[in-house]
């Protein structure tokens, strides 16, 4: 099952049963409001999840684009993303836990036949303010999909204060033998799927407050379904990547871990810019910045003799459309090669600095964030430009 039969049986399925079919936004939030990106499928819709009438009804169902930087770091593993997508879900004040996990086991079963034997579910086991989850625990233990009660994993909230409720994860089992364990005790049960049922308020106190109006959010990554669904161990072995995959080995020859690196950083610069972002000192575009100039460390270190100019339009083509973006590749090429041509400027900085005595020996803090913090020197950069020293 390829990706776009992927999203598309995801949003027929809650199309048929009267979820209307809202447009993902952007990676920018509406005016107003205080983070960056949107960093999950929800985030668009709080308002509407602590009490607006949304224009389009009570059910909704969309594909969203976010992006995370807290997981910059483990950017070059199997599953980590700078820019993903979220199949979400919702019930604004309509159905209860019970109708939403049982159209969830019904899609992963029938729509895209993972057999109960592989499932495995978590549910809130309680704590001193809330306690179980019996609904959910009962409707899993009627479907016959093995259950297991946490307390911390299967809370949600969205910080300190704000609406927040007990969730159900759906894993599945991704190892080679019969299936053992369970999520909590083997990492090879593969969380796919968050139901969150939102029926409180955490007021600034730590009490709870319950919503006058509960409401569902759930919650599925695309890449980590399709990857699943194709049986594969890499989402980056999936056709979401088959392109970039094939066509950037024989223009740099890195190993596996960067060239995940680079495909990643490569293709979410793609989408950022897309969206309207340009690289700078702050906010969006120091972002934006700061991966490219991770892909382009990368790079560097391993063929400096190839520039971005090389990458094929194809690539650009291939993420802009999926993502559905508007942008020509053509604004997108030249945005790269600008901030190519800024990094080379730096680099060439970078060593004139790292040259002189101050820097000839082992460097303290203090020097990393002085390089950083005054020549915008990031700290993969200098240990790069010293090793070529």
């Amino acid at each position: 099952m390829d990706t776009d039969r992927t999203v598309r049986v995801f949003t027929d399925f809650y199309r048929e049963r009267g979820h209307h079919l809202i447009t993902g936004s952007t990676l920018l939030p509406p005016p107003g409001d205080p983070v960056l990106f949107t960093t999950s499928g929800m985030h668009p819709l709080t308002p509407y999840l602590e009490g607006r009438p949304h224009p389009r009804g009570s059910r909704l169902v969309n594909v969203q684009r976010c992006l995370r930087t807290t997981d910059l770091d483990e950017i070059g593993d199997s599953t980590h993303l700078t820019v993903f997508e979220m199949l979400g879900s919702w019930s604004l004040g309509d159905y209860g836990p019970s109708q939403s996990l049982r159209w969830g086991y019904d899609l992963l079963r029938d729509g895209f036949g993972i057999p109960r034997e592989r499932l495995h579910v978590t549910v809130f086991g309680g704590d001193e303010q809330v306690g179980p989850d019996l609904e959910s625990l009962r409707t899993w233990q009627e479907s016959g999909v093995p259950v297991e009660l946490t307390r911390e994993d299967n809370w949600w909230s969205n910080g300190p204060v704000g609406p927040c409720g007990p969730d159900s994860e759906i894993f599945v089992w991704t190892g080679g033998t019969p299936p053992q364990g369970t999520p909590t005790t083997d990492p090879r049960w593969v969380e796919i799927w968050n139901h969150v049922f939102m029926r409180y308020r955490r007021l600034e106190d730590g009490s709870l407050q319950p919503l006058e109006r509960p409401s569902i959010d759930t919650g599925m990554g695309l890449e980590r379904l399709v990857t699943i669904l194709q049986g594969h161990d890499s989402v980056y072995d999936t056709d979401l990547f088959e392109p970039w995959m094939r066509l950037l080995p024989p223009l740099w020859e890195l190993d596996e871990p960067s060239l995940r690196l680079v495909c990643d950083h490569l293709r979410s610069g793609v989408v950022v810019i897309g969206d309207g972002v340009r690289p700078s000192n702050t906010g969006r575009g120091y972002v934006l910045r700061r991966v490219a100039r991770r892909l382009l460390t990368t790079l560097r270190r391993d063929d400096p003799s190839r520039t971005l100019s090389d990458l094929p339009v194809e690539l650009l083509q291939h993420t802009l459309d999926h993502f559905r973006t508007s942008c020509g590749t053509g604004v997108v090429r030249d945005v790269l090669l600008e901030e190519e041509r800024r990094f080379d400027r730096l680099l060439e900085r970078g060593r004139r600095l790292l040259s002189g005595p101050r820097y000839r020996g082992p460097l303290s803090e203090e020097d990393y964030d002085y390089l950083h913090d005054t020549h915008g020197l990031p700290r993969d950069l200098v240990l790069g430009l010293r090793r070529e020293g």
